[in-house]
């Protein structure tokens, strides 16, 4: 696949999970930029499906792509009623799938 036929393809892919919300009547344009995540609100479960067919579909080695490293497990704690602190993650984008695309490996390990 030529460079000017992937990017097309990967907002193709990632149209479907980019939907309206009942609150938010407004479509998010899909840019490099986006977020899977933060922008789109794409939960683990769908993010697992995107990448499995986005591996499929370019043909992309996944080396040691895990979705836990976007979607990582929130810690426990004992108390109730206390909050755990944010937990960090690495942006989750677009480009990230057609530069990985381009590559014909996941690059972000």
């Amino acid at each position: 696949m030529t460079d000017k036929i992937i990017e097309p393809k990967v907002y193709e892919l990632v149209k479907p999970y980019a939907g309206t919300y009942l609150f938010n009547l407004k479509k998010v344009e899909l840019t490099p930029d986006t977020d899977l995540d933060t922008d789109l609100s794409i939960d683990e479960l769908e993010a697992e499906d995107l990448m499995n067919d986005f591996f499929r579909e370019f043909s992309v080695e996944r080396g040691h792509f895990k979705i836990e490293t976007y979607y990582p497990s929130a810690p426990l704690t004992r108390n109730p009623f206390r909050k755990p602190p944010p937990i960090p993650v690495p942006d989750f984008t677009i480009r990230m799938l057609i530069e990985s695309a381009k590559a014909g490996r996941w690059l972000y390990d």
